[in-house]
């Protein structure tokens, strides 16, 4: 390694990427399944939780077959956090349109 590489490395401004993108990861329903163990922040309601980490780290498509898993599990999509529920903090989002369609399909408003 040479001396310019070790310093970028260190460097706290470096825009080296440190993960790697997964790409077409199959997302099983056992995966799916264990956003039902993730623990709120104190203060944060528990089904909002769940639901806001899914939204954050599923496709679309996964995130409609979760909703579907969340909504059979007898949980409610329209609880709130801090800015509405899901649906609505979604819908401001340039690109949650088709998490927000998955919502509206499984009966959010």
């Amino acid at each position: 390694m040479t001396l310019a590489q070790n310093e970028e490395l260190a460097s706290p401004t470096s825009t080296k990427k440190d993960k790697k993108a997964v790409i077409d990861e199959v997302i099983t329903d056992a995966l799916l399944v264990q956003f039902f163990s993730l623990q709120p922040p104190q203060g944060v309601d528990a089904e909002y939780h769940i639901l806001e980490r899914a939204y954050r780290g599923l496709t679309a498509p996964d995130f409609a077959r979760f909703v579907d898993l969340f909504v059979a599990r007898g949980h409610d999509l329209n609880r709130k956090g801090s800015q509405g529920t899901m649906l609505q903090v979604i819908s401001t989002h340039r690109k949650g349109g088709d998490y927000a369609e998955a919502l509206k399909n499984a009966g959010a408003h």
